[in-house]
């Protein structure tokens, strides 16, 4: 699984686990009978940090990032969520290419 994280202002440690274990449990791998009924098992993670997440266009084409959390209040947050899932990270805070093959119906939103 993908999961691109991305912390506002307002998140807290509190936020990362309640988030880590929703992720952990939802429903979206199919069982034997090819129905989405699975979590996520022995599955493995890769968490991204993704300040763009937060990207608001409402007022032109130029992209606002304000809601975005400073790094200082982020990293240890996308941290925590990492550690909950025990997931293999991005690098917080650099340009990185992703290569996803997207197996599957599904793109969730999920918030705190």
């Amino acid at each position: 699984m993908l999961a691109l994280v991305g912390i506002t202002h307002t998140d807290t440690d509190a936020d990362a686990e309640k988030l880590a274990a929703k992720v952990a449990k939802l429903r979206i791998f199919p069982d034997s009978e090819g129905r989405m009924n699975e979590p996520l098992g022995d599955r493995e993670v890769l968490a991204v940090s993704q300040f763009t997440l937060y990207g608001d266009t409402r007022k032109g084409t130029r992209p606002s990032y304000g809601a975005a959390a400073p790094a200082e209040h982020a990293e240890p947050i996308y941290e925590r969520f990492c550690a909950q899932l025990d997931a293999k990270r991005g690098v917080f805070g650099a340009h990185m290419q992703i290569a996803l093959l997207n197996d599957g119906p599904v793109t969730l939103l999920l918030e705190s």
